[in-house]
């Protein structure tokens, strides 16, 4: 079967990437559609003698599809274009590597971009009713919760560049120019929306509950008050995980630092099991995405550890040689024939089927 445009149109809004992605005419619709803004449909158009001028805008990409313009044009149109976008970004590489490496620590302040407004408007707007009191917060805490919000955005921002480009410098790889949603690039004919994670503390907390054990954090905490360590119970979890590991594996008495390799050597547990069954981890992090950003995508997932300091793992992002030689040599021996792996997951009483995969990039032991 080949899908027509309504049909492709159809799979798409119903997030049945995958499907799309086994068919021609799927295929085609997503490279086209990568090159739906306008800029680069009028050049593909241009290129192909194809008058769009009359055509109304929402009706040029199922023009473009029903054309006999061949896939492998598409392709090269999608490659001159993305050359000629590289070569502006290449010409500060190296400058915004060293700039990403002056960020010393990643802390969001207790703002995030899916509650930023919600979190200003509940505890400043709405609970502040003296307007000295309010500048003061402003000036105390506002401030500081935003620089680092907005410090955070930045390094997620460019590193987020810098790994795709790494991916879509790839020959194997076909750049989707456009931004097109849930899609960054195809893995030879396979479409995929890249996302760059970590070993998440909440599948570590679900793992140890699947091997009999209590949570890191009420281990360490235990232990904790058994060595006379105050802490403050009312840091966020991750926050005061990390302030324990630290403080434990620092402590003179044995029963801390016992507690502290214990834990970690869970960890290492835990992530040996998912670098020999990554559909492991890869379950898991689509059964527990966002509810607001719930897709079935294909999603190859970039998996980074730093072992040597596992809450310091947001470094690796820069690490632009130790990604580029992970990600190339990733690439470098797919098989064509069996890119990613078939993931079945459960998403509010649904059972839904994607193709996906694991990079696991370790570094620091």
């Amino acid at each position: 079967m080949s899908y027509s445009f309504s049909q492709a149109d159809q799979a798409y809004r119903s997030d049945h990437i995958n499907d799309l992605g086994r068919d021609a005419g799927g295929r085609r619709y997503l490279l086209l559609k990568s090159l739906s803004r306008a800029e680069h449909t009028e050049r593909l158009s241009a290129m192909h003698h194809i008058d769009l001028a009359s055509t109304p805008r929402r009706q040029q990409l199922e023009v473009l599809f029903e054309s006999d313009i061949s896939e492998t044009a598409i392709k090269e149109t999608i490659s001159t274009i993305h050359h000629e976008q590289r070569q502006h970004r290449l010409a500060i590489e190296e400058e915004l590597v060293n700039q990403l490496y002056l960020m010393e620590s990643f802390d969001w302040g207790g703002l995030h971009q899916n509650s930023l407004e919600k979190t200003i408007v509940d505890n400043y707007v709405k609970r502040i009713v003296q307007y000295d009191r309010l500048n003061e917060c402003i000036d105390n805490e506002l401030l500081a919760s935003m620089r680092g919000y907005v410090r955070c955005s930045w390094y997620n921002h460019w590193t987020s560049i810098l790994i795709e480009d790494i991916f879509k410098d790839h020959p194997r790889v076909i750049p989707a120019v456009g931004q097109i949603k849930k899609v960054d690039f195809f893995v030879d004919e396979v479409p995929f929306d890249l996302k760059v994670t970590y070993l998440p503390e909440g599948f570590i907390r679900e793992w140890r509950s699947w091997q009999g054990d209590k949570p890191e954090i009420t281990v360490l905490k235990r232990v904790a008050r058994e060595c006379s360590v105050a802490f403050d119970n009312d840091l966020p979890e991750s926050r005061l995980l990390q302030f324990l590991v630290s403080r434990l594996a620092d402590h003179p008495q044995i029963a801390a630092k016992q507690a502290v390799q214990t834990v970690l050597a869970k960890r290492r547990e835990a992530l040996q099991e998912c670098t020999e069954d990554p559909a492991l981890l890869i379950r898991w992090l689509y059964e527990n995405q966002g509810v607001r950003r719930f897709d079935a995508s294909n999603r190859l997932f970039l998996v980074l550890v730093n072992e040597g300091n596992y809450f310091d793992s947001w470094k690796l992002k820069r690490a632009k040689e130790l990604l580029s030689g992970a990600i190339g040599s990733y690439l470098d021996n797919l098989d064509p024939s069996d890119i990613g792996r078939e993931v079945d997951f459960q998403w509010e009483g649904r059972t839904y089927s994607s193709t996906s995969d694991a990079l696991f990039v370790i570094h620091g032991a």
